[in-house]
């Protein structure tokens, strides 16, 4: 079952990735960040999971803080251009 998670997740980030490069909207490039951020932290955690190293935990909670935090900025900046 663990190859199928890696590559479920492979395809959503690349999925995510086209999102983000055809835009149109800056909203729709956050979301698809986002969504590149969510599978990338789920690749480490399910990398973490097959391998029994817990050695990148602590980068997973810290890339979820920041993209939580950046999310947050740029959907402020997105409110105050009125886009």
């Amino acid at each position: 079952m663990t190859p199928v998670t890696y590559a479920v997740l492979l395809v959503a980030f690349v999925l995510f990735g086209l999102r983000m490069g055809r835009g149109p909207s800056l909203a729709d490039r956050v979301i698809a960040l986002d969504g590149m951020l969510v599978a990338g932290i789920g690749l480490l955690l399910v990398n973490a999971m097959d391998t029994g190293r817990g050695a990148f935990l602590q980068v997973a909670v810290l890339l979820a803080f920041v993209g939580f935090i950046s999310t947050a900025v740029i959907a402020r900046y997105i409110e105050g251009r009125g886009e």
